[in-house]
Order: C-alpha cells, then structure tokens, then sequence
C-alpha cells in the first residue's frame, strides 16, 4: 500500500500539473496495456491487477480478444513465438513529454526566484564539524563554495558518486537504462504497451516517433550508451510483437542511469551526515514519480518532519529490516 498511494498521489499530480505550471506537458492518459503470454503470467497479472484495486488503483484485465482491440498490429497470430493470452490495463496511465515536464518545472521554479546554474559541476561538499554546510561547485575552469543551510541530492544514479564525497555509502547500485526512437510515423499505437516477460515497452510520441525501451543492462555501469545485448532483445522482441514495425529505421538511442536499491523502492529524507538529505533509488519509475518526489523531499527540507507519504521511504529500512516488498508498483521489476 506504502507504494500505491505514492503513485497515485504523483499521477494525481501530473494530471493538473500543466495548469499549475501554465505549460503543456504533453500528458497523454491512452492507457498503459500489459501483456500475459502463459498462463502463469495471467495468473501473477491477476494477483497484480486485484492488489491495485485492492488499494484504490484502477486496474482492469482483459481477455486475448479485448487486447487484440486496443493494439490491433499486436502480432496475435497462431504461430507467434509469444502467444497473447489477455493482460491488464490501467486507463489512466500513460507517458507524458519528458523535456516539457523539465521546461515547465524550471520556468515555475525561475519565476519564484530559484536560482538554476547549468554545467555547474559539483566537486564536494563543505564540512563544518561533520555537518554539511555547502558544496564546492566548478564552473568555465574555477572552483568556488557555494554555501547552504541543508543540501539536498536528486541525482539519480549519481546519488552514490555524490553521496561518497561527504563520507556516506549507500545501498544504491547504478545501471544503465536504454531507450531509442524510429523515424516518425502516422499513429499506430493507441496505448503504452509493456511485456514484461519481453521486458520491453512501445509507445509513440506526439512526434510520431516509435519509443521503445527494455530491461536494464545486466551489469552495474555509468556508461550512458547501454549495452548491444540489451538493444538486440529489445529490438528483436519488437520485430516479433509488432512486425509492422520492423520495417521502421531507427534514428537514436541512448542509456540514462538509474538508481536501484534491494527492494526497488525510493529513499526520500534525511542521511545520517547532517544537512544532507537525498531522493533516490527511484530506479526505472522516476519520470514518473517527479510531482511526488519533489513534493515529499520539498515538505521535509521546509518543515524538518516526514512527508506521511514519504515516511515508510527511509534509509533507516535499511538497518531495521523493513524493506518495502512492492517493485511492481515501478512498473518494470528491476
């Protein structure tokens, strides 16, 4: 449940998010449709889909022929090596632009008079009797000392590299996440579609571009151009879910770092160095989370207490043993 209401309450979020911020963010609630290819995917789908009712999300499965509806150009032929047996959808979901979700919070944030300094590299911290007081930054060659009452880290699978430099280790492990884009096509694809036994998703952008991403690399790396391993499943599960496509060039592709912890769920507050706090171990469902994350980390650096959203999401789980047995509410396990 700890993870549901975080979800809920940051899709809650995005849904007003382009008024508050008065930009366009492209949100596009199509639907997130994923796919059972056996009988044991149909039943862990099932439990799946029930424990997000359950929790007050929606969630409703489907048959072969109802998904065979919504993505009509889903290889469900009688030879597919990956046979489409139903799924579940979610009709609220879907994928919003991820550069206008940046623009649009960095136009509100500049015009309350938050100060943004692009390639500003951060070399270190300022320690003052073992409190955090600061952060030595980089700019055009010079070094200098930026100080600050509380310092706050939301560099995803940077967090460890940074977090080390004020003497703190975290259990975050960094991997690459890849993703690419085909050239521009009439709309062909009505939903966000995800097999997760494939561990690959498609959907279009508002461009017309095919996205499409898969698993993690299988090896920790802060090398942000994926492994060809990964590329090839990916590409080669979407020849066979969507023949269609394979016809299609692909134009770019890239690999973002993410940060994964042992029960794939975030860690939002404080650290035992004082004057640091951190919002990390997203993994694969940060985009995603960004309204909730910023809400909750925000709440705590202003008022010194627990957001109640926030508060299951400490490091301290990490000694006590009370892990947060939910890495399906990230969407793709990791």
């Amino acid at each position: 449940p700890e993870s549901a209401r975080l979800y809920d309450f940051s899709l809650r979020q995005y849904e007003q998010l382009g008024r508050e911020l008065n930009f366009n963010i492209m949100l596009s609630q199509r639907g997130v449709l994923t796919l059972a290819h056996s009988r044991h995917d149909l039943d862990a789908h099932s439990r799946w889909a029930n424990a997000m009712r359950c929790n007050g999300i929606d969630a409703e499965l489907l048959d072969a022929c109802q998904v065979r509806a919504l993505e009509p150009r889903l290889n469900t032929g009688p030879q597919a090596r990956f046979p489409i047996l139903g799924g579940f959808i979610q009709r609220r979901a879907g994928s919003a632009r991820h550069d206008a979700v940046a623009w649009g919070y960095a136009r509100a944030a500049s015009a309350l008079g938050v100060d943004i300094v692009q390639n500003c590299a951060v070399t270190g911290f300022a320690l003052t009797q073992g409190r955090v007081a600061g952060v030595t930054v980089r700019r055009r060659g010079e070094e200098r000392t930026i100080g600050a009452g509380k310092v706050a880290l939301a560099v995803a699978g940077h967090t460890s590299v940074l977090a080390a430099q004020a003497g703190l280790a975290l259990p975050v492990t960094s991997y690459a996440l890849q993703a690419m884009v085909t050239e521009p096509v009439k709309p062909v694809l009505n939903t966000v579609t995800l097999s997760p036994a494939l561990g690959t998703y498609w959907s279009q952008s508002d461009k017309g571009e095919v996205v499409i991403g898969g698993a993690l690399d299988h090896f920790p790396s802060y090398a942000q151009r994926g492994s060809f391993d990964v590329m090839q499943q990916v590409l080669a599960a979407t020849a066979e879910m969507f023949p269609t496509l394979g016809r299609l060039r692909l134009l770019r592709q890239w690999a973002g770092i993410v940060d994964v912890v042992a029960d794939s769920s975030p860690i939002i507050g404080p650290t035992p160095v004082p004057g640091l706090s951190i919002n990390c171990g997203w993994g694969t469902g940060g985009f995603k989370a960004i309204p909730v994350g910023g809400w909750t980390l925000a709440h705590w650096l202003a008022t010194g207490r627990h957001h109640e959203l926030a508060e299951p999401f400490q490091l301290e789980r990490f000694h006590t043993g009370r892990l947060i047995d939910e890495a399906a509410a990230a969407g793709i396990a990791h």
